[in-house]
């Protein structure tokens, strides 16, 4: 402490900066408001914000097949008993998980070290390999583009959709887009909806879909949205999902 500073000197200097700050405020709320409308407190906001749905040709088959996971509440052991049970010669994998920032490192890191296959946080232009997955950063948006041959991670820092960033729905969406039949879409226990439109989308795309059934799913809510929405090729429960996973990407590979 400062012992040639008084209780008046301090006083003084905490009324000054309390003058400072109601002056700040007042600057601010006349500021001209901005030309680009932000999100409304508490607005739901579809995958539009952050990605059109072109209507265009579906992609080509290709040899290279590729797997989109989403999940919400219970799904980083979901996704857990998923990836343990993935063979090194699994195709790539997408996941997106509602989780805050700071835990989704931390489950990266999890994950990868209990899976035989490897298992790190999505990085911005990163390329997708076989044996590999990549979590979506939390508070960021991860979609799936293409890079002349390959696929490659893209994290956007838009506006949350259906509430969440990262959302199912963005990375189901651009998956349909840039795969398409390429792709196996699973959506696993989860609170809510996100997810059920962007897994309907790559069904029309042409991908098989599969979704966690009820009896397995901590909350039945995505996945059940899912199949009332007629988005889902093939309800399975957990323990199951993996192998039928790679019996779809075997075929696929024929």
């Amino acid at each position: 402490v400062d012992l040639a500073h008084t209780l008046d000197d301090y006083a003084l200097e905490i009324r000054e900066k309390v003058r400072m700050a109601a002056r700040a405020r007042v600057i601010e709320r006349r500021s001209p408001p901005p030309t680009t409308k932000l999100p409304a407190a508490g607005e739901k906001y579809s995958a539009d914000v952050i990605l059109q749905r072109e209507e265009r040709a579906r992609p080509f088959k290709t040899t290279e097949s590729l797997i989109a996971i989403g999940a919400s509440t219970g799904g980083t052991e979901a996704i857990k008993e998923v990836l343990i049970r993935m063979p090194l010669s699994c195709p790539g994998i997408v996941i997106t998980q509602h989780i805050p920032e700071a835990f989704s490192g931390p489950f990266a890191r999890r994950m990868d070290s209990v899976a035989a296959i490897s298992v790190c946080e999505a990085r911005d232009g990163q390329q997708i390999f076989p044996g590999h997955a990549y979590i979506a950063p939390g508070d960021r948006h991860l979609m799936l583009v293409r890079d002349g041959a390959r696929y490659v991670c893209r994290l956007n820092d838009g506006p949350p959709v259906n509430r969440h960033r990262p959302s199912v729905d963005v990375l189901f969406r651009s998956v349909a887009a840039n795969a398409g039949q390429n792709a196996v879409g699973v959506i696993l226990t989860g609170m809510g909806d996100d997810g059920a439109r962007g897994i309907k989308e790559m069904r029309e795309a042409g991908a098989p879909t599969l979704a966690q059934d009820e009896q397995t799913s901590v909350v039945w809510g995505m996945p059940g949205q899912a199949v009332k929405l007629g988005g889902i090729d093939k309800i399975l429960p957990l323990e199951a999902i993996a192998a039928h996973i790679m019996r779809l990407a075997e075929e696929h590979s024929r």
